[in-house]
């Protein structure tokens, strides 16, 4: 090597030094940025910084309609071009998007693949482009191009490699962006569909008490009244009202439960005089099914500290439950054990049973196993959500075990005062 040559090699030393620890800082900086838009300004800047361009762009497919769109571009009123369409069939950024293979066009003007659009729409000249694909798991999903190289130089093949790297890079970022970002819309617009939802649930409920509380009170008025012929029909009149009442408690409890206003009124009580409320408000309800109800109490109760009317909803929810999901000639079998400081208690059937991959979800508000279209059993799958909520509120546990076709089990547990 003679001496003319040594400060030539050492200046091309420091610009692969400086190459480098510019993508290293470049690669750091886009592992880390989940937001869109500041990402593609990053990757345009640092593309024209490292080929030595007067400015980039990088057109992505659309992932609504297949077109390539510039969504990023400096130089002279750059902004232009946002949300522009590239044909695919006729321009660089296209050919270089179906072939997947870089290309460089050192003169545009005598290129017919050049699409003259870009130029009118800054009002410029674009003399000389390298593109390259940008490649996502064997998936193009758009091109990055250099634009215009500085002093009228000529792009190369290091140019073409240190495009490439960059844009190998920037394409797993976008992507990585573009997901975060349909994430987001997509948990946006669930948290809407659920305001809406709540929203509904509370204007119902407040809606149809007064009217239905009306007809329970004139149709109680009529069945006092009514000779033997018509009071069977009123009867009939008087169990659906009285089942409507139901659902629109459940859809009020559920309103207080969600929006955190539930007011637990506490006392100390014993359990098991819940439990056994619980049991006789049920016992009509299983005999008419031939259900057999076991209670599996200890002699001594367990006193808790709890919302008592609150704790009997959990009870006569879970209850209601087992029979209601019991075949006929089953049986429910009520449970409790006392541990220390813990009392457990658990509903146990010989019903349909719980596939294993909806027990995850049983708690969820209007989770229903059986198909909505062909369901057997009726409610709005509101009784464990709110048997959940209220367990929660008291500092207990809540849960459901099942072999499908073979009965399940609902336990929680609540703290206790002391033995009795």
């Amino acid at each position: 090597m003679s001496q003319a040559d040594a400060p030539t090699e050492q200046a091309s030393l420091r610009q692969q030094v400086r190459e480098l620890e510019l993508m290293v800082q470049v690669s750091r900086t886009l592992t880390s940025t989940l937001d869109l838009e500041p990402l593609l300004q990053l990757i345009i800047s640092t593309a024209a910084d490292l080929v030595g361009s007067k400015s980039a762009s990088i057109v992505l497919q659309s992932l609504q309609t297949g077109a390539l769109v510039f969504r990023a571009a400096s130089g002279p009123k750059s902004d232009h071009l946002i949300g522009m369409e590239v044909p695919i069939e006729g321009s660089i950024a296209g050919t270089v998007f179906k072939t997947s293979q870089p290309l460089i066009v050192q003169e545009t003007e005598s290129d017919p693949r050049h699409y003259d659009g870009v130029d009118r729409a800054i009002e410029s000249k674009t003399q000389s482009i390298l593109a390259v694909p940008m490649i996502f798991k064997e998936r193009t999903i758009g091109v990055l191009e250099a634009i215009n190289k500085l002093d009228d130089g000529l792009y190369d093949d290091h140019d073409v490699q240190i495009l490439s790297t960059l844009a190998a890079q920037a394409a797993v970022a976008i992507e990585n962006a573009r997901l975060i970002t349909e994430l987001q819309q997509a948990n946006d617009q669930l948290a809407r569909l659920d305001q809406l939802k709540s929203d509904f649930i509370a204007i119902a409920s407040h809606e149809l008490r007064t009217p239905l509380a009306l007809i329970l009170g004139y149709a109680t008025f009529l069945r006092e009244e009514a000779d033997s012929k018509s009071s069977e029909q009123l009867d009939q009149v008087l169990q659906s009202a009285q089942q409507l009442q139901g659902l629109i408690e459940d859809m009020v409890n559920l309103t207080h439960l969600e929006s955190g206003s539930v007011a637990l009124s506490w006392s100390e009580f014993n359990l098991q005089s819940v439990v056994q409320e619980a049991i006789t408000i049920h016992r009509q309800l299983a005999d008419a099914k031939s259900l057999e109800i076991i209670p599996n109490l200890p002699a001594t109760g367990a006193r808790v500290h709890a919302d008592r009317e609150k704790i009997g909803i959990v009870m006569n929810n879970l209850l209601n439950n087992a029979i209601k999901f019991t075949p006929q000639n089953g049986r429910v079998q009520i449970s409790m054990q006392l541990q220390t400081g813990t009392v457990t208690v658990s509903v146990t059937d010989t019903g349909i049973g719980i596939p294993e991959n909806e027990l995850e979800r049983i708690f969820d508000r209007f989770h229903q196993v059986e198909p909505h279209l062909t369901r057997q059993h009726g409610g709005m799958g509101l009784g464990l959500s709110i048997a959940g909520g209220i367990i929660k509120l008291h500092g207990g546990h809540i849960w459901a075990e099942s072999v499908q076709g073979h009965g399940s089990r609902f336990t929680f547990t609540l703290p206790t005062l002391e033995r009795t």
